[in-house]
């Protein structure tokens, strides 16, 4: 693992920038676990889909991309995407029940 400042050719940012994507995926793919699991709760009306935790979600990735040095809009946008993934899943799977 380098720091992007210690990279000295072009090679060497691709290839790092290939391990990060690497444990992004991990990660997204470790995420989906707790989604996959989370519509089974959500099928009691007290666990359902609530507004203000999407709001808290986005709250803590902005904050944390900006401590991170990373446009928070960025962030935002992926996230929203994301929870919109989950949210589409989440209401596929209550469908089928």
């Amino acid at each position: 693992m380098k720091k992007a400042a210690d990279c000295q050719t072009m090679n060497e940012v691709r290839a790092e920038i290939d391990r990060v994507d690497a444990a992004l995926v991990d990660l997204l793919a470790e995420r989906w676990t707790y989604v996959d699991r989370a519509w089974v709760f959500k099928r009691s009306p007290e666990e359902a889909s609530v507004p203000w935790r999407n709001r808290e979600v986005i709250e803590k990735v902005r904050a944390r991309a900006d401590e991170m040095g990373m446009p928070a809009e960025m962030a935002e946008a992926l996230w929203r995407l994301i929870i919109g993934w989950g949210i589409q899943y989440e209401e596929e799977r209550l469908r089928e029940e």
